[in-house]
């Protein structure tokens, strides 16, 4: 079977769709790079000293793994120099990163989760990084926080990167999503699956069990119907699985199905939810409805929400299309 590599898939999706412009082909190049640099840190693990906090905290309050840092600054330096980006939004700065002046500037801006479900890092568990690629405004001047206020339908690309036993890079430019293998020996990123697809139907659901005391009606209700099995009102047996790493959990949905779901609760409820819109859910979002799934916060369609400010929380619900659809209607019925 012939072997074809990111770039060269990249290039052929520009000649037959048209939907990859050369910047976007060499900044997606650029973070996949990245991802690799990523993925050798946490391979190395106690072996690198990488392990363990920083004794920081980030934006959110957040107490920082040295992992996180280092994923963060292996982002920025390697898109900073090459001319295709006006600027960039991490989940772990307070405000945006515009391109230092002494490089040229492009026309997109990157946001990204350097190093998703950090309390997975030091006990050897997959864990990811989550990146969404967006156009400049038209004659934008220096770059705003405004200018990322952009919902998540103005996407033109978004992937992740999960470390787990493989590395992969799973990647959408709103034609369908692709999934590469990182081959170790060669340093190439090997196309291993074509146009994945969600099952409309599941019987696995993922959800932190922990928190159900703190849940509103609708999804408490949702998940005591699902866990009453083929007696209940669903009439079926499903299984939960929880990772704690949206990445592993969502690279799990893609592959077999299943509903993703990290509702808002009663416990602060001047906090919408957990996931940051722009740097996890929508581009999870993005892909997931790129693969034949939904994504909603429970109302709406989490693509349609309009940001209001760089960190901000939604609930998310994704996965399998009918799933969705359930717990959404007990959102709104």
């Amino acid at each position: 079977m012939k072997r074809i590599s990111l770039t060269q898939y990249l290039v052929e999706e520009q000649r037959q769709n048209n939907t990859i412009p050369a910047e976007l082909r060499l900044l997606i190049e650029v973070v996949a790079r990245a991802c690799k640099t990523i993925s050798h840190a946490v391979g190395k693990g106690a072996l690198g000293e990488v392990l363990g906090t920083a004794d920081t905290e980030n934006v959110q309050g957040e107490v920082q793994k040295k992992l996180d840092i280092i994923s963060n600054e292996i982002l920025l330096e390697a898109n900073e120099w090459g001319g295709h980006l006006a600027a960039m939004a991490s989940e772990e700065m307070e405000t945006i990163h515009p391109i230092p002046n002494r490089y040229p500037k492009g026309e997109y801006m990157l946001t990204f989760d350097p190093l998703d479900g950090s309390s997975n890092i030091d006990v050897n568990v997959s864990i990811g990084t989550i990146f969404s690629v967006l156009k400049a405004p038209e004659g934008m001047g220096e770059p705003t926080e405004e200018a990322f206020m952009q919902p998540g339908t103005k996407q033109v690309a978004a992937g992740y990167a999960v470390y787990g036993p493989q590395t992969m890079l799973v990647l959408t430019t709103g034609n369908g999503v692709n999934c590469f293998t990182l081959d170790r020996e060669m340093g190439s990123w090997v196309l291993t699956q074509r146009d994945m697809k969600i099952p409309a139907k599941t019987k696995e659901f993922a959800i932190n069990m922990s928190n159900a005391r703190h849940w509103h009606a609708p999804v408490k209700r949702y998940v005591d119907e699902l866990l009453e099995g083929e007696n209940g009102p669903r009439g079926t047996n499903f299984n939960m699985r929880w990772v704690a790493s949206m990445v592993a959990d969502v690279h799990r949905i893609l592959n077999r199905g299943g509903i993703f779901m990290y509702p808002a609760d009663t416990r602060d409820t001047s906090m919408p939810g957990k996931l940051r819109l722009m740097y996890e859910a929508n581009p999870m979002a993005f892909i997931v409805e790129q693969a034949g799934g939904a994504a909603t916060d429970g109302q709406q369609r989490i693509l349609d929400i309009q940001p209001h400010k760089l960190h901000q929380r939604v609930p998310v619900f994704l996965g399998s299309r009918d799933e969705v659809a359930v717990v959404t209607g007990y959102h709104q019925g």
